[in-house]
């Protein structure tokens, strides 16, 4: 419960930051992706987008490549793991076999009482 409340907390003042930042930066912007480009190439004008979408979109890459390099550096941990999982499944399923044997079949031939 508390997660929640700090989570409402948190994210409802984010989320009115964002908005009040979109309509504040509502100007358009020309993107360019080449570093090397001349001066007089960036003077003419292209395609313009507003600029709130620009560090909307570079944010959002951001998230993506952070959970994506988070997700490979979890990959070992995940592995183990599977292993440990795969591991206790084995020994459960030996416990059962162990567990439902006759207690005589689990000693060995020359411990068995002489019956006269």
């Amino acid at each position: 419960m508390i997660k929640r409340v700090v989570g409402w907390v948190v994210l409802v003042p984010l989320c009115a930051v964002m908005i009040v930042f979109a309509l504040a930066n509502r100007q358009l912007v020309v993107v360019n992706f080449n570093p090397l480009a001349p001066p007089e190439a960036l003077a003419t004008p292209g395609v313009g987008v507003p600029m709130f979408l620009v560090l909307f979109a570079v944010l959002l890459a951001g998230v993506v490549l952070g959970g994506i390099a988070t997700w490979f550096a979890q990959g070992p941990h995940r592995r183990d793991e599977r292993h440990f999982r795969r591991e206790t499944e084995r020994l459960h399923r030996e416990l059962e076999v162990a567990r439902r044997a006759p207690d005589n079949a689990l000693l060995r031939p020359d411990e068995f009482a002489p019956t006269t």
